[in-house]
């Protein structure tokens, strides 16, 4: 049961308990979560709009990234953090609906940016000659709005399914199986794939690129220095982007896909966890996907400072 629930023995109904571990945990660290999340994500925010030098197709799909991460921050985690999924389970409200749908749209929005990012940088390392016709301001809207369509496209099919399962019960249970199918496909495991390929070659790619580096240099010592450091550094970037996307959203669809698959109820504090693990994806995507860039981190500094408030910075050269 959930520590800030527990059930009425005289009404066998769930009742809300104010215990020192709900204020504590969800309050106070789900609270400090969603305070670093919305600032982490403001800063990538105000940086690639303010600062001319980031106005890039890539920083156009990590600025998209960023609006759908704060949005997680201000919309999704005070929504779980007020009615967690126990309370939902019981009481299927329009607020839990509208939870849910907020949930599946921007956590799906967030995930296909991911994609998106992954897809422009396959074209920076592994086609740097049509890298300019292929990927500009153009490509990068459309990418962008794909991705938020699909989004909302995925997050109404759950709705719609739940609205008409309540209607029609079990004549309806061949679609809600079908949009708890579809959803996770499109939501996470087509875009894991996609990603996990496209890294794979791109480190592949940066491999081979470095050791033609190398073999050009005449195998230097400096030179074998640096193509080690330049390996090193893409294995340690690549790693730390999808090691931390996996282990913050494979746990949770694992689980959602068990409990579809096998028709098992999966308990509420392992789902909610999960669930919570997840969202945290959104406070590590500002420091994995800006703080890799030294502007970045030159514009981070500016802000925090109050400098860009003393005058005109937007034409300031970031290092």
């Amino acid at each position: 049961m959930h520590p800030c629930y527990e059930i009425d023995k005289v009404s066998n109904t769930l009742i809300y308990t104010r215990a020192a571990i709900c204020f504590f945990f969800f309050n106070i660290f789900l609270g400090s979560l969603s305070v670093v999340t919305v600032c982490g994500n403001l800063l990538v925010i105000i940086s690639i709009i303010y600062f001319k030098q980031l106005h890039t197709p890539t920083n156009y799909l990590i600025l998209s990234l960023a609006v759908a991460d704060l949005l997680v921050g201000v919309l999704v985690f005070p929504f779980s953090m007020e009615f967690t999924v126990s309370s939902c389970l019981y009481y299927e409200d329009i607020f839990c609906k509208v939870r849910v749908y907020f949930d599946v749209t921007l956590s799906t929005a967030s995930i296909l940016n991911l994609c998106c990012i992954s897809i422009d940088r396959y074209y920076a390392v592994c086609q740097p000659l049509t890298y300019r016709t292929e990927i500009n301001a153009h490509s990068a809207a459309v990418m962008i709005l794909v991705t938020w369509s699909v989004s909302i496209l995925v997050a109404t099919g759950f709705l719609v399914a739940g609205l008409n399962h309540e209607k029609c019960g079990e004549m309806c249970f061949i679609e809600v199986q079908l949009a708890n199918i579809l959803g996770p496909i499109f939501s996470f495991y087509l875009p894991m794939i996609i990603m996990l390929c496209i890294y794979l070659k791109i480190f592949l790619v940066a491999q081979r690129q470095a050791r033609s580096i190398h073999n050009t240099n005449c195998q230097s010592t400096k030179s074998g220095a640096t193509v080690s450091k330049i390996e090193r550094k893409a294995t340690k970037t690549l790693a730390t982007v999808m090691g931390v996307f996996l282990m913050c959203w494979l746990p949770f669809f694992l689980c959602f896909t068990f409990q579809l698959l096998n028709h098992v109820s999966v308990p509420v504090a392992v789902f909610e966890t999960f669930s919570w693990v997840a969202l945290s994806n959104s406070l590590f995507n500002p420091f994995i996907y800006a703080l890799f860039y030294s502007w970045f981190r030159s514009a981070f500094r500016m802000i925090i400072s109050g400098k860009i408030f003393q005058g005109d910075f937007s034409n300031t050269k970031l290092f």
